[in-house]
């Protein structure tokens, strides 16, 4: 993975599906890298491991004090532009996950036949809506090689070849293009707004 700013955040975003989840959630209002990059820190902050490196952990997360977590979100430098509520959300999403799929993200994905199964299963997650969603399918599909059928239709535009999300990012060059096409799509916006 290429989407933190650290070799070792990527290395957790690589064998933690807990890791990838929480920084997709997190993916809003900061820097793409800022926010795949913060499991890895909360995990450091947290102390919790597995086999020996750093790893998150579901249970330890819904079951944490709210303040405390809070405060790992919150210690310089801040998990994300807004800790106290991602905090919150990052705690909701992992009672979820105990309470649906035994503590473990990856279940989410596992066993559905289909691309619309995934996407729906995503939807019903705290903090996962319809774009957000179908990005996550997207980026799946193109780095995971999580593939039920009809996986590009539950992704939509993110699921065909471009460079439109997190789902593209596979180096500093795809990560240029995708900013790219991202301040295209925005200066769009802004002109048919004032037209």
């Amino acid at each position: 993975m290429h989407l933190a700013t650290t070799p070792e955040a990527n290395d957790l975003l690589d064998r933690d599906p807990l890791a990838l989840l929480v920084g997709m959630l997190l993916d809003q209002q900061v820097p793409m890298e800022k926010a795949f990059t913060s499991p890895a820190v909360l995990a450091e902050r947290m102390g919790t491991s597995s086999g020996g490196r750093p790893a998150l952990d579901a249970r330890a997360i819904a079951d944490a004090d709210p303040a405390r977590l809070e405060e790992w979100f919150r210690t310089p430098p801040a998990l994300h532009r807004y800790p106290a509520s991602m905090a919150q959300r990052t705690q909701t999403l992992c009672a979820r996950l105990v309470e649906q799929y035994c503590g473990d993200a990856a279940q989410i994905w596992a066993g559905v036949d289909t691309g619309a199964e995934l996407l729906a299963r995503l939807k019903d997650l705290p903090g996962f809506g319809e774009q957000k969603a179908k990005i996550f399918v997207a980026l799946l599909g193109k780095q995971r090689g999580v593939t039920p059928d009809g996986w590009e239709r539950a992704a939509g535009d993110y699921g065909t070849a471009g460079f439109r999300s997190v789902a593209d990012v596979l180096d500093d060059a795809s990560l240029a293009k995708v900013r790219a096409t991202k301040q295209e799509a925005k200066a769009k916006a802004k002109a048919a707004k004032k037209g």
